[in-house]
């Protein structure tokens, strides 16, 4: 594991006194449904072996419910998997797929399963875009990095680490793939577009 995938995953190990699993769901049900209009039922592409993504899964399926779109659960344990599951997903709308850093190590051949597949989906991480998928909307991972040192400070300094207030994310980045857009056939609002930190062309 190297890159994004080991930066992503050994943040998911640190204390959580900085929390990057804010609930983003409804956001990016949102989003996904003001570039989709038609978005009837999405298909939620989740880790089961990853606690976290069970937590996530079930914020994005209450934020289905109260957008009035029907949500798919698709489970993967294996990338031997991942073919199957978008067979599985061909009678969706669009996918929104949990953070994980399983998925971060397969982001190319996702990204690309998705488009061929003529599914919309959107990620929590830019580097599923930069890999060609549609857009992610999520915390800022170097932001919260940049945090956490501030609490290694404190507590070389002499803090207690179970005195230190828990924080949530409060920076994010929403980012775009013209290209992907077009390949799919997509024409994205400007609305969209001006919202977005970065746009992929």
């Amino acid at each position: 594991m190297c890159g994004i995938e080991h930066v992503y995953s050994a943040y998911q190990q640190t204390p959580h006194h900085i929390s990057s699993f804010a609930d983003l769901g409804g956001k990016r049900l949102e989003l996904l449904k003001e570039l989709v209009p038609r978005l009837r039922r999405v298909a939620i592409l989740w880790h089961p072996a990853n606690l976290t993504n069970l937590v996530q899964k079930k914020g994005a399926e209450v934020a289905a419910r109260t957008l009035g779109v029907d949500a798919k659960s698709v489970p993967v344990q294996d990338p031997n998997q991942f073919g199957a599951a978008f067979e599985d997903a061909r009678s969706v709308d669009g996918l929104m797929q949990m953070d994980d850093s399983f998925f971060t190590t397969h982001r190319r051949q996702l990204a690309e399963l998705a488009v061929r597949s003529r599914l919309p989906a959107i990620y929590g991480l830019r580097e599923f875009v930069d890999a060609g998928g549609l857009m992610s909307y999520g915390a800022d991972i170097s932001d919260l990095y940049r945090r956490a040192a501030t609490y290694i400070d404190k507590i070389l300094k002499g803090a207690k680490p179970a005195d230190l207030p828990i924080e949530q994310p409060t920076k994010f980045e929403f980012v775009i793939n013209l290209k992907t857009a077009k390949a799919l056939g997509l024409t994205i609002p400007q609305s969209v577009l001006g919202r977005a930190d970065q746009i992929i062309e």
